[in-house]
């Protein structure tokens, strides 16, 4: 008489089974999954059949292959992502998930190297890979000009890597930043001479005298001057280096929650002066106001042999 089949032990599990709780695992935990958490979460689970799962969840553009200092990880797969995605290797797919987490500030090849821990020669036929697909794409950055940093295809490059509106194919637009500064401080002294000219009180007439960065920014939007779209906080730069120059002073008010050109329920105002007494000869030299001063020294990247504004003030 044959002997009866043994059972299977109560705490085995299908392979159906596993996937369903390395899914769910990966939706606990967004940031991604180690071999760790499955196998404390299955601690009975077989390496052969854990290794079984995750590849065929990999195969099935379910997953994503990443690595980080401590080893590798596993994370769902963004239904968007997988469907672009579909039909590239694991090795495609993880080059991709590194420069999406990137954002919008790209990331360099050799840290995509690093992150993937592929080699150079892999990583670059990659990124030729992606590039062609169009679904990554190689931005200049002004950090450094012979370098590229790479983002999704879709992204608009954050400032850091552009410059923003002060910078055209990674060179400084000195000029176009002269006619900004002089139509800003142009209006502010236009602003000032009207006050002065309605024969108020003098407080009335100082209270007036002060427009917000918001009016600026109208101002030179109407003027039509700029082939880029100006934020808020270009302007209020240009009006920081009025300040810086002594032509414009700032002042803060409170301010209602919604109303133009506020933040955090403040608005700034700003005003041209004129100098009622001359400057010393200290504050007249570039020295005197320039705001990086204390980062300033022979050889490095900011030092008075290459200083444009002690340059300019000396007319070398």
């Amino acid at each position: 008489m044959a002997d009866p089949p043994l059972k299977k032990e109560s705490h085995a599990l299908d392979a159906a089974e596993v996937e369903s709780r390395i899914k769910a695992l990966c939706q606990q935990f967004p940031h991604g999954i180690t071999d760790q958490v499955i196998q404390n979460d299955m601690p009975h689970l077989e390496p052969q059949q854990r290794a079984m799962a995750i590849n065929k969840l990999l195969s099935l553009g379910q997953l994503d292959l990443l690595r980080n200092s401590s080893g590798l990880l596993y994370r769902m797969k963004d239904i968007q992502s997988a469907s672009k995605m579909k039909g590239s290797d694991n090795q495609e797919k993880l080059v991709y998930q590194v420069i999406e987490d990137a954002g919008n500030k790209g990331i360099w090849s050799r840290d995509i190297r690093f992150k993937s821990n592929l080699p150079l020669t892999e990583v670059n036929k990659i990124l030729k890979s992606l590039e062609s697909k169009k679904l990554i794409k190689a931005v200049k950055s002004v950090a450094a000009s012979k370098k590229k940093v790479y983002m999704l295809y879709n992204l608009q490059p954050d400032r850091s890597v552009t410059g923003g509106a002060w910078y055209s194919d990674q060179d400084f637009e000195s000029e176009f930043v002269e006619v900004l500064n002089q139509q800003c401080f142009k209006f502010l002294q236009s602003k000032a001479e009207a006050a002065r000219d309605s024969q108020q009180s003098p407080m009335v007439q100082r209270n007036s005298s002060f427009a917000t960065s918001h009016e600026v920014w109208k101002y030179i939007c109407e003027l039509g001057i700029s082939k880029v779209d100006l934020s808020m906080d270009d302007i209020e730069t240009i009006l920081n280096t009025l300040i810086y120059d002594g032509k414009v002073e700032m002042t803060v008010i409170a301010a209602k929650e919604g109303t133009a050109g506020s933040v955090d329920g403040q608005m700034k105002l700003y005003r041209g002066v004129q100098p009622v007494l001359q400057p010393t000869g200290l504050v007249r030299t570039p020295c005197g106001l320039c705001p990086v001063f204390d980062d300033c020294h022979e050889g490095g990247e900011i030092s008075p042999s290459c200083c444009v504004y002690m340059a300019e003030w000396l007319d070398i």
